[in-house]
Formats: structure tokens, C-alpha cells, sequence
């Protein structure tokens, strides 16, 4: 474990995310162009993708990381039974979920009851497949469906807020299920779809594009929110959430729904709109 990991034990989480927040919505142009620059430089962020390319242009630092992409900058497998890529970024681990357990790294694992909040959600995916993917700060850091889904419910689960670089994953027990998160159930063609939207260090919130902020100030308690009943249907490709700063987002498969890609292994680089899996 390095220093930095070891140091995120006993900092203060939920007062760095604050005040992360209130760096990354202020319209203060010095402030928000000194980050949006630092950034841009430390990361290499590719601005030529972007629907505004130009870094000034950008009423706050949390405008430009949320940025959006030029139309065809990413474009959906051609293979219409391929569940897709939720994000850019890359892969942290994917394969089958085992007897209900998810690896997570180097000898570390969490529960799919664990991630999920619930035995009762997570029996759907007790041999099923999953997948992690890592969205650095360089990213596009929205979050799209892999496949066409109703919403059913959505749960917060409240949580550390542990760094998800790669040290930290190597390192910290259970981490993504521990660390604060946003769980999406989808409802789709071949059974349920699970898309979680997990916090990390100086990320701040998650934002849905049903609900606006999805994620409330700090609580205490898991939150369910019921959306049965109200239609909401998100295709393939079309866009779901969008994080504040880098994290992690991890798709969740029930047993023979499809096959993951054979090519995915743990770091590989990986696009918005590639292949996920191929329906069974």
C-alpha cells in the first residue's frame, strides 16, 4: 500500500468532497481557468472531442470536466446483439460474478449483496458477470447504457469516499463496496441490468439525466427510490448519469444474458460505445 493510499484511511472524506465541490462550481474565472488548465496539462485531456473545444468557455471547472462530445465522436458496435461500453476509461477487472462474489484485485473480492445493499437484489446476478470500468480524470465522464432498460429503482448507498486508482483498488479491502455509491436497476429484455455508479475520493456527485443530483448531502442510511410505474426507458447508447471528477462505474450481468467480450482483460483501455458482451 503506498503512503497516499494508507494517508486516505484517516483523512476527513466527506469534508475534502465539500470543499471539492464548492472549488468545482464556482464560476470565479481565475479559480475555474487555473483548474481547467492544471488539468488539462497534468492529464492530457483532448479538448478536439469535445462539443466545446474551447478550455475558456467553460462557466466552471465542473462544466468542463461533465463536458460533452461532438456528435459522432463515439458511435455505438455495429453488431445490434452487443451490449456496449458504458464509458471511456479502462478496464479495472471484469469476468463472472461467482457464487456471488465479485473480484476486485489481487486476492481482493466484496459481494454482489455487499455492492448492491441488498441479498435480496443481488440473488439475480449470484452467477452472472460483471464488469469494472475506471474513468480517469482525462475522461469523457458520462455514463451511457450498455443496453436498452426501464428504470426500476435506484439506491444510494452511503459510504467511504476511498481513492479508486489503482493502488488504492490493489489495496483497500472491499473498496467498491464500501465507498459511497449510486446503485441503477434496469429492467430490460433479458432480466434485470444493474449499473453502479460508484464515488470516489473528491467526487462530489452523481447526477442522472431522470433526476438531476441523485446523491444526497451525506447520509446515513440507504435510500430506495421506486420509478416503477413511470416509463422512464433509456436506449442503448443513450446516456444515463455523469460523475463529478473521476470514478468508477460497474455493470452488473444476470447469469446467460450475454457474453463478455474475449479481448476485455484487467487495464485495458477501453471507448464509449465498444463491445461490452455479445447476447447469448
Amino acid at each position: 500500500m503506498s503512503p497516499v493510499t494508507a494517508l486516505t484511511y484517516v483523512l476527513p472524506h466527506r469534508l475534502l468532497s465539500a470543499l471539492a465541490r464548492r472549488l468545482a462550481y464556482s464560476t470565479n474565472r481565475s479559480l475555474k481557468q487555473w483548474l481547467i488548465d492544471a488539468v488539462t496539462r497534468r492529464f492530457g485531456v483532448d479538448l478536439s472531442e469535445a462539443a466545446e473545444s474551447d478550455p475558456a468557455a467553460y462557466p466552471s471547472f465542473n462544466a468542463f470536466f461533465t463536458r460533452a462530445l461532438k456528435p459522432g465522436a463515439r458511435t455505438p458496435d455495429a453488431d445490434p446483439n452487443a451490449l456496449l461500453m458504458p464509458a471511456d476509461g479502462r478496464i479495472s477487472q471484469c469476468g463472472d460474478i461467482k457464487d456471488g462474489r465479485i473480484f476486485q484485485a489481487k486476492g481482493q473480492g466484496f459481494t454482489a449483496a455487499e455492492l448492491l445493499g441488498s441479498e435480496a437484489d443481488a440473488a439475480p446476478f449470484h452467477d452472472g458477470s460483471f464488469a469494472t470500468v475506471y474513468l480517469s480524470p482525462r475522461d469523457y465522464h458520462r455514463v451511457h447504457m450498455p443496453w436498452t432498460g426501464t428504470l426500476r429503482e435506484t439506491v444510494h448507498v452511503p459510504g467511504r469516499l476511498f481513492s479508486v486508482g489503482t493502488d488504492a483498488v490493489a489495496s483497500v479491502p472491499r473498496l467498491f463496496a464500501r465507498n459511497e455509491r449510486l446503485v441503477c436497476h434496469f429492467d430490460t429484455d433479458f432480466g434485470p441490468m444493474v449499473q453502479v455508479m460508484v464515488g470516489a475520493l473528491l467526487v462530489s456527485g452523481v447526477e442522472t439525466v431522470w433526476g438531476g443530483v441523485e446523491i444526497p448531502a451525506y447520509g446515513d442510511a440507504i435510500t430506495r427510490k421506486d420509478y416503477r410505474g413511470r416509463g422512464i426507458t433509456l436506449e442503448r447508447f443513450a446516456e444515463m448519469a455523469r460523475f463529478n471528477y473521476g470514478s468508477t462505474v460497474i455493470v452488473l450481468l444476470p447469469k446467460d444474458a450475454a457474453t463478455l467480450a474475449p479481448a476485455l482483460h484487467a487495464e485495458s483501455p477501453v471507448r464509449l460505445g465498444e463491445r461490452l458482451a455479445l447476447r447469448e
